[in-house]
C-alpha cells in the first residue's frame, strides 16, 4: 500500500513538471476575472460587458435602437428619429436651416422614460468618429452614425439623467453645456457651446 502512494504522489510530480493540466491548472484567467468580476458585481458575460461601438455605417433608412423605444435613421436628406411620445421627427441637412458650408453640430433633447434623449446633426471636413457633451450632471460620450459613402456628415446621440435645475422662458431646461465632435484622427471636426455654458 505504502509503495502505491509513493508510485502515485511521483506520478503527480512528474505529472506537474512535464505540464500535464491538472485540477489546480483548470481555473484559467478568464475563468478568473469572471470570478473576480461576479464577486464585485460587475457583468460576466462577453456580451454584457461589451459597450456599443461609437460609431455606426448604416443604409438609408436603417433603423439604429439607441435606447428603449427610441429609433435613429439616415436618409440622403437628414436625420429621423422616432420617441414614445413624437414619431417620425426630421431635421433636414438640405432645407437650408443647416448651413452646410462650415463645421457645426446641431442639438435635440427631449426627455424619455426618465433621462434626456439628445441628438443632433454634424458637419465639417473629414468624417465624425466621436462626440462629448458637457452637461451640469458631467461628461457623456456618444454615439455617431453615419450614411456609407456619405463624408462629411453624420448623426449623433447621447443620454444623460434628467436636470435638475430651472426650466428656461419655453419650458425646456439649459443643461447642455457644450456638444464636441471629433473626426477619424481625433481632431475637433465641429462644437457648439450653448447658453448654458
Amino acid at each position: 500500500m505504502t509503495r502505491i502512494k509513493k508510485y502515485v504522489a511521483a506520478a503527480a510530480v512528474a505529472a506537474a513538471v512535464v505540464g500535464v493540466p491538472t485540477m489546480a491548472q483548470a481555473f484559467t484567467p478568464a475563468r478568473t476575472a469572471a470570478a473576480t468580476a461576479a464577486k464585485a458585481g460587475a457583468p460576466t458575460s462577453a456580451r454584457a460587458a461589451k459597450p456599443a461601438a461609437p460609431v455606426r455605417v448604416v443604409a438609408p433608412g436603417e433603423r439604429v435602437q439607441v435606447m428603449p423605444q427610441v429609433q435613429l435613421w439616415l436618409t440622403e436628406d437628414g436625420k429621423h428619429w422616432s420617441t414614445p411620445t413624437q414619431a417620425d421627427q426630421f431635421r433636414s441637412t438640405a432645407d437650408g436651416n443647416l448651413d452646410m458650408s462650415h463645421p457645426d453640430v446641431s442639438l435635440q433633447a427631449e426627455p424619455v422614460q426618465g433621462r434626456y434623449f439628445l441628438s443632433g446633426i454634424c458637419h465639417g471636413k473629414g468624417d465624425a468618429a466621436g462626440v462629448k457633451v458637457v452637461t451640469d450632471k458631467g461628461t457623456v460620450t456618444g454615439h455617431i452614425v453615419r450614411l456609407a459613402g456619405q463624408p462629411g456628415w453624420g448623426a449623433w446621440y447621447a443620454t444623460s439623467p434628467l436636470p435638475s435645475g430651472p426650466k428656461n422662458n419655453n419650458g425646456k431646461h439649459n443643461f447642455v453645456h457644450s456638444i464636441t465632435v471629433t473626426d477619424t484622427t481625433g481632431h475637433t471636426m465641429a462644437s457648439l457651446t450653448t447658453a448654458a455654458g
